[in-house]
């Protein structure tokens, strides 16, 4: 058996910082590699109580000794933040345990905690090349995207980005434009899909006063709006057969007329266009002009949905609550494991868009220092409560078919991709079920 100061040589001796406490909370002792990376003496700990020691970001809301104390369950390797005597925020990962005397009751608990600040910025720099512009990934896909997107911008060349809704097309135009020789000019966006077909020939090409009643003054459209820049033209697939014969001529020759106009006028600019349709098939299908489709489809680029690069998921769930975290004010650290790996299973068929809407949902519940189960949308949380549940395949498959149908009104379509099967299959399951 050691003596006491035995024992406090050999925990003297170890680079990671220890502390104990009693069932009061109240240090009883405390190791020389602790008082260092908290910047105090040992003297100054002993009897304080460990919050008024210990300032870590879980102290308030979720302390990991009180949890451990009250529920018996250790904690290993928890990342959180320690706030130094200088002020200095520090990173850590904690440990804790229960403390038995020689007869096994328990007496307190102890916690050790390591300095993590050279790992952090290891981890910093290596997430650094995760980014480009604002995107953030770490899949193969996207590293590949990121070697060449220099080289796309400098071409000046049309490019097609075809994606599923929320996958990043934007956020992919404009880091083409803001890498380009253009990006001091506009980066202007119409989605194609969102104005009616009407009125979307007088918003590209504008029109002169006296073209239509109510037009009393000449208005620009996004071409001339963009002159020097990059026209981005969302959801092209969208357009109806008379603008893609328009929209043809304009990429042709670089010329347009405004509504009313009386001569054309010529633009120089770069064309950026976006689909969440596979356009090839819509050629095939008549839907779409052929040589406009090889008139945008000079550079192709794909983006994979977030359910084939999961991967990415942790680290958009860092960077979306760091973004928030700077919006709104607040200082919320991460998620709990459980919504870790609730999110890791999601199938996100909003993709990225969907998870962003997530991350802020919870901001708006959470108090505490990690968002958790109960701050997450209704959908998600009857989806835990599901896997919880003791139902049946027909029973969890009837529920998703439910949910999908309700999400997006009735529409068989929508709810067919959101659950990646086809719409007769979703319509035979609809009968199986006897669901309107």
């Amino acid at each position: 058996m050691f003596k006491k100061n035995q024992k406090n040589i050999i925990l003297d001796s170890i680079a990671d910082g220890v502390f104990t406490v009693g069932m009061d909370f109240r240090i009883t002792s405390i190791n020389r590699a602790a008082a260092e990376i908290l910047g105090i003496e040992e003297e100054e700990a002993i009897g304080k109580l460990c919050f008024e020691i210990f300032h870590t970001s879980i102290c308030e809301h979720s302390c990991a000794l009180k949890e451990t104390m009250s529920t018996g369950r250790n904690i290993i390797n928890k990342t959180v933040y320690v706030v130094n005597s200088n002020g200095e925020k520090v990173p850590i990962t904690v440990s804790t345990a229960l403390l038995r005397d020689e007869k096994g009751e328990i007496i307190g608990g102890v916690e050790t905690f390591r300095d993590i600040s050279t790992l952090e910025a290891l981890r910093k720099e290596i997430e650094s090349g995760y980014t480009l512009e604002d995107i953030v990934s770490r899949s193969r896909h996207f590293k590949e995207l990121f070697a060449i997107m220099p080289d796309i911008a400098i071409s000046d060349s049309t490019v097609l980005i075809e994606g599923a809704s929320g996958t990043g097309k934007e956020l992919v135009a404009r880091g083409i434009h803001n890498l380009s020789s253009r990006k001091g000019k506009p980066l202007v966006a119409i989605n194609c899909a969102a104005v009616p077909d009407n009125l979307l020939e007088s918003e590209l090409f504008g029109y002169r006063a006296g073209a239509f009643t109510d037009a009393r003054k000449d208005k620009p459209g996004k071409i001339t709006l963009a002159e020097k820049g990059t026209l981005f033209l969302d959801e092209i697939g969208e357009v109806s057969p008379a603008i893609q014969a328009k929209l043809l001529r304009f990429i042709q020759e670089r010329e347009y007329e405004p509504l009313g106009g009386t001569h054309p006028l010529k633009a120089d600019i770069r064309i950026i266009a976006a689909t969440n349709k596979n356009l090839i098939h819509e050629v095939k299908n008549g839907n779409f002009r052929e040589d406009l489709y090889y008139r945008i489809n000079v550079i192709n680029v794909k983006l994979p949905t977030l359910s084939a690069r999961r991967e990415d998921i942790p680290l958009l769930i860092n960077h979306f609550i760091k973004k928030f975290n700077n919006l709104k004010g607040r200082n919320i650290e991460g998620v709990t494991d459980e919504v870790m790996n609730l999110l890791m299973d999601y199938g996100f068929p909003g993709n990225v868009r969907e998870l962003e809407n997530i991350i802020e949902h919870a901001f708006v519940l959470c108090r505490d220092v990690y968002i958790g189960i109960n701050h997450l949308p209704h959908h998600l949380r009857t989806a835990e409560a599901i896997l919880d549940e003791n139902l049946t395949l027909d029973e969890i498959e009837r529920i998703y078919i439910q949910r999908a149908l309700d999400k997006f009104n009735g529409n068989r379509s929508k709810a067919a991709e959101s659950l990646g099967i086809d719409p007769s299959t979703l319509w035979r399951k609809m009968k199986k079920f006897t669901l309107d």
